[in-house]
């Protein structure tokens, strides 16, 4: 009987692939060989009949003597830096070699024959096909057990520009690639300091994605880099391909509705957070930069913020704030006045809109649902499709439905207002849409149900969501809750320059100064200190 249950228990993990082959079994994890022609061998058994690797075979030295072969994969290389500071150089340039390059170790040959800046040496047959297929050029000479790996990547890559997800009318406008070195020397370029450290990683079974952790020495709090690398270390997924992927497994709240980790196209911003004490992950493949831990203040802040005078500043970011309730609030607060509380409408308003919805058929809360489903379908289109058709059809839809369903009587007016006013506020912070789409939603349902008594529970049930949330433990609406009277200057208001002095409390570890005192620009004084 219970060799019966092992024999049901093996064929299951055959079934399932859980059986896991003996590490002498693959040939990955064997060690080169000083035979050149057997190391080709097992490289030609794993990487297979891929018309894209080339692999090629020569003589260098005096009067060839010695064997070598270059491993690399067409498209993801330099062809010029290879044959012009790899190939020519061995064949042509040893022959002139005044050594016995027979004799010869491979330090000299690393050094004496090849122009190259960055040369490794590898030891395993799995980091020579890690190393080709990121881009490199391997060579592997006959008589040692090392190879070198070459840095010759030069595959097609996207240049800088503008984001069109974070477009401002002052300041940077370059942002992120999809090429992970690019990016890295853009917060280079920004943060000009021998601390900034970026730490490589590779996730992903398959697809060994290149990421990497930036942060500022002596500003982050080394307990933060600590559970963001624990994190990081313990994904074991077959593919990461974009930083989302990263976003999802990370996260401190994977069932809500808010994201606890941030995301940025822009290379000010991300360097304006690791100054402030975040750690950005860098993902090879992706313009979007992820920083933690993330505030919910930080979805209604606009790198533009800090660029222009405070009080324009100011008032843009009360704004905003504004915008993000009417955005989740206006459906449910029309449904919950015209439906339950209509002795709060004024009585001329309260004319005008019972006169608009006379005839029609529905209920005002399904009225409010079929709109704002209109609203989301023709978003999405416009999305989707092609940038001139996508814009065409979002606005002539919106125009040709809205103006005929007033026509047949099925929408009220006012309905259709209230809509297009919640439509054109989500748009305000976009780093809360997909909050902002479902909150709508929920406010809505209870409204219906329940009138402002739903909404007023509503709205505490979502402060006591927001309240518990944290942020590789940040609280989520720090500095509000907890309150933090010295971090007032960046929420609701933008304070000057010259009066932000320290770096946010509950994100700063060490060095909380950021600037000195008293920067505050006056006039001069007395003539003396007047321009001459």
């Amino acid at each position: 009987m219970i060799r019966l249950l092992l024999k049901m228990i093996q064929f299951g993990r055959k079934l399932n692939g859980t059986m896991d082959p003996s590490p002498l079994a693959s040939p990955l994890q064997a060690e080169l060989s000083p035979k050149l022609g057997h190391n080709l061998e097992r490289l030609k058994q794993v990487l297979g009949p891929s018309n894209d690797i080339v692999l090629r075979e020569f003589s260098f030295g005096q009067g060839g003597k010695l064997q070598g072969a270059i491993l690399y994969v067409e498209g993801l290389t330099n062809k010029f830096l290879i044959n012009e500071s790899l190939v020519k150089p061995l064949m042509y340039g040893s022959r002139m070699f005044e050594s016995k390059l027979e004799t010869a170790t491979l330090e000299a040959v690393k050094s004496g024959m090849i122009s190259l800046g960055s040369v490794e040496e590898a030891t395993t047959l799995e980091s020579v096909v890690d190393a080709c297929l990121s881009g490199d050029t391997v060579l592997m000479i006959q008589g040692f057990r090392e190879a070198l790996v070459l840095n010759t990547k030069g595959w097609e890559e996207r240049g800088v520009e503008e984001p069109k997800t974070e477009s401002v009318v002052r300041g940077p406008r370059e942002g992120f690639t999809e090429t992970l070195r690019i990016n890295t020397s853009l917060l280079r370029r920004k943060i000009k300091n021998p601390t900034l450290t970026l730490e490589p990683l590779k996730i992903g079974r398959k697809t060994k994605s290149d990421v990497c952790l930036v942060y500022l020495k002596g500003v982050v709090n080394p307990r933060l880099v600590e559970e963001i690398r624990r994190r990081l270390n313990r994904i074991d997924t077959d593919a990461i391909m974009e930083s989302g992927y990263i976003e999802q497994l990370i996260e401190d709240a994977p069932h809500s509705i808010f994201s606890t980790v941030a995301n940025s196209e822009k290379p000010d911003v991300v360097s304006a957070k690791i100054l402030e004490g975040r750690a950005a992950i860098l993902v090879d493949g992706t313009p979007f930069v992820l920083t933690v831990p993330m505030l919910f203040i930080e979805s209604f802040q606009s790198a533009e913020d800090y660029y222009s005078r405070p009080y324009f500043a100011s008032m843009i970011r009360m704004l905003r704030f504004g915008c993000y309730g009417i955005s989740i609030l206006a459906p449910a607060t029309y449904v919950a006045l015209t439906t339950f509380h209509q002795e709060l409408i004024p009585t001329p308003l309260l004319f005008t809109l019972a006169s608009s919805r006379e005839g029609v058929p529905f209920p005002a809360v399904l009225e409010a649902l079929v709109m704002l489903v209109a609203f989301e379908i023709l978003r999405e289109a416009g999305i989707r499709l092609p940038r001139p058709v996508g814009s065409a059809i979002s606005i002539v839809g919106a125009l040709i439905i809205g103006e005929s369903a007033v026509a047949a009587g099925l929408i009220g007016a006012p309905m259709v207002i209230v809509v297009a006013l919640t439509a054109v506020s989500s748009f305000v912070v976009p780093a809360q849409t997909d909050s902002v789409s479902i909150l709508r939603y929920f406010f809505l349902f209870l409204a219906g149900v329940m009138g402002g008594f739903g909404v007023a529970v509503g709205m505490l049930g979502l402060f006591i969501h927001l309240s518990g949330l944290r942020s590789f433990g940040t609280p989520y609406l720090s500095p509000v809750a907890p309150l933090s009277i010295h971090d007032q200057k960046d929420v609701l208001v933008r304070a000057p320059l010259w009066a932000m002095l320290t770096r946010p409390r509950t994100i700063g570890w060490r060095d909380p100064e950021r600037q000195q005192f008293r920067l505050e620009p006056a006039p001069p004084t007395n003539e003396r200190e007047g321009p001459t």
